[in-house]
């Protein structure tokens, strides 16, 4: 695992080798310190002259700068490390995610990518700058002070071979059953920003239906159930301390006790105040060095659970893959569904799409209708390669999507879905994302096709006025034709509008679709709708049910010959003239 995450520290190596340096030299400096001390001890009680003693001082004065010295500056080179390793590593898992299909992100939830994102980083983060600081730090401490206690002691340093064991069976045990809590909690943690996350998305539904309080209670178990899972956790971890305690106390009543008997018996002799002094720190350092390295334990118990979710991430393969030789070009907007059978995962029990034979021409305006659920949006996205096929072949201009490059493809194909987000930023840069090049006369233009320009206009900051994220500020309709217009500016050879103009009125509808004749005549345009207006001028109208094209035809041949078709229009016509 450390392994694996080392690959991220790359351009930090230099800040990282620096803080091991500077730790190393602070830990010798530490444990010579106690050694000096004793021999300046051992000189006042033999009456050394001022100036020895005085000089021994200074000695001390200068260790304990240098030592502080070390301290800083590994301190300031470990948080650089740190940092730009938990930044590296956040990149690695939003690049990955970005090479994801949407099977491979429904595989995990948005929130859940989130709190590996965030969370499970930073757990990795700390963890990282602790094993370059103190799991560096605290084995040289206690190997230096077991080593500086059995020269300084003698035999009373084998006190620390009956608590040194005592503590790592004790840390064993907690780490055995803290690990399973930890475990839990990141699981929980997943479900209670799924919960926030769902809330602030849906939070006009919930004050439109007055469910606060429900949602409060929602969030409250989510956080009560976190609260528990911590709680049982930390209390595990806890028994550290006094465990700790006892071990430091024992040590410290032991070494006055035996030191100061073999002293006054041998008269100074085998052992003096010095030494025993020197125990007494050293013993300290061993068991403050165990101290650390428990708390290391836990974090990385704690961030070890954290680093697997993250290589959950890292390892995952995306289901679209791109072949070494992919096209880099689409010749026209044609495409071609030969028996294609889909399902969205392996463990469907059922198929979106079933028996689908379907080749439009490059240019053709193609309408499909059906109800919910029958597979219309689920075979749009089969053009761009948002999803693969289960069975049969998807072709655009004449080459199967999968002999593509990913980017050339999508390059080519515009999608204008229902709930189309805007992002947070002017107009402007939205309208971009169509055209990055595009010049404020092409971005008025595709708006007037889109009939969007006029509202535009009304707002004081015109196309300069900042749009919140998700677009919050703009209504449904004008959020659906500044889509439309960004969909225009990216002047695709093949345009899905999947039902993209449900929220504007049937004449601003007819409008765009007038705009969509005259600017883009020779693109494919596919037009999802539920209403027959928006696509009975169309070259061919699909009626789907149950995932299968049921029909197909014109305007006037679909009246005559399909019940479905014929029983939506009178629906919505009362029988009358669709206009």
């Amino acid at each position: 695992m450390i392994k694996r995450l080392s690959k991220c520290i790359r351009e930090y190596k230099t800040p990282t080798i620096l803080t091991i340096l500077f730790i190393v030299g602070e830990a010798i400096i530490e444990t010579y310190i106690p050694f000096i001390t004793a021999n300046m001890v051992n000189d006042i009680k033999a009456s050394a002259p001022m100036r020895h003693i005085l000089y021994i001082g200074l000695q001390l004065i200068l260790l304990a700068v240098a030592s502080l010295a070390c301290g800083g500056i590994a301190g300031f080179t470990s948080a650089r490390a740190s940092a730009g390793f938990a930044r590296n590593l956040r990149h690695d898992i939003f690049q990955k995610t970005q090479t994801f299909s949407f099977e491979n992100i429904d595989k995990f939830s948005s929130s859940s990518l989130v709190t590996r994102l965030t969370t499970d980083v930073t757990n990795v983060q700390m963890s990282y700058m602790m094993l370059i600081r103190i799991a560096i730090r605290s084995p040289l401490m206690l190997i230096f002070s077991a080593v500086m206690a059995a020269r300084m002691g003698g035999k009373m340093a084998l006190t620390f071979v009956v608590v040194i064991p005592l503590l790592a069976v004790g840390l064993i045990l907690i780490g055995k059953y803290a690990m399973p809590a930890f475990q839990s909690v990141f699981r929980k943690y997943d479900r209670l920003n799924e919960s926030i996350e769902e809330n602030v998305r849906a939070m006009r539904v919930v004050k439109g239906f007055s469910r606060e309080e429900y949602e409060k209670k929602k969030f409250g178990v989510a956080a009560e159930e976190i609260c528990k899972d911590f709680t049982r956790a930390e209390r595990i971890v806890n028994t550290n301390m006094p465990l700790m305690q006892f071990c430091m106390y024992f040590n410290m009543i032991f070494i006055l006790i035996a030191g100061s008997i073999i002293s006054i018996r041998s008269g100074g002799t085998t052992i003096n105040i010095g030494q025993i002094s020197s125990m007494l720190v050293y013993g300290m350092q061993i068991l403050m060095s165990l101290m650390m390295l428990s708390m290391i334990y836990v974090t990385l118990t704690m961030s070890g659970e954290s680093a697997k979710r993250i290589f959950e991430v890292l390892d995952e393969q995306p289901s679209l893959t791109e072949k070494k030789d992919a096209v880099t070009e689409v010749k026209d907007g044609s495409v071609d569904f030969d028996g294609v059978r889909f399902k969205y995962s392996a463990k469907a029990k059922r198929d979106a799409l079933e028996n689908i034979d379907l080749h439009i021409r490059s240019g053709q305006t193609i309408g499909i209708i059906g109800g919910t659920g029958v597979g219309k949006s689920s075979l749009v996205q089969l053009i761009p390669r948002l999803y693969d096929v289960t069975e049969g072949t998807v072709k655009v201009g004449g080459v199967d999507v999968k002999d593509y490059r990913i980017d050339t493809l999508r390059s080519a194909v515009a999608m204008v879905l229902q709930k189309n987000l805007l992002f947070s930023g002017t107009i402007k840069e939205n309208l971009r994302w169509g055209n990055a090049d595009a010049t404020d006369e092409e971005i008025v233009e595709a708006c007037k096709l889109a009939q969007a320009d006029d509202f535009i206009q009304s707002f004081p900051d015109g196309y300069d006025t900042h749009i919140e994220q998700g677009g919050t500020n703009v209504s449904g309709g004008q959020k659906q034709r500044l889509c439309i217009a960004r969909a225009l500016l990216k002047k695709p050879k093949i345009l899905i509008l999947d039902d993209s103009t449900s929220a504007v009125d049937t004449k601003t509808d007819a409008k765009i679709r007038e705009g969509l004749g005259t600017y883009i005549p020779e693109t494919t345009k596919i037009i999802i709708a539920q209403r027959v207006a928006s696509v009975q001028d169309a070259d061919r109208i699909l009626i789907m049910d149950g995932g299968q094209i049921v029909d197909a035809g014109t305007h006037e041949e679909l009246l005559e010959r399909c019940a479905i078709y014929r029983e939506i229009y009178e629906q919505q016509t009362n029988g009358g003239d669709a206009e």
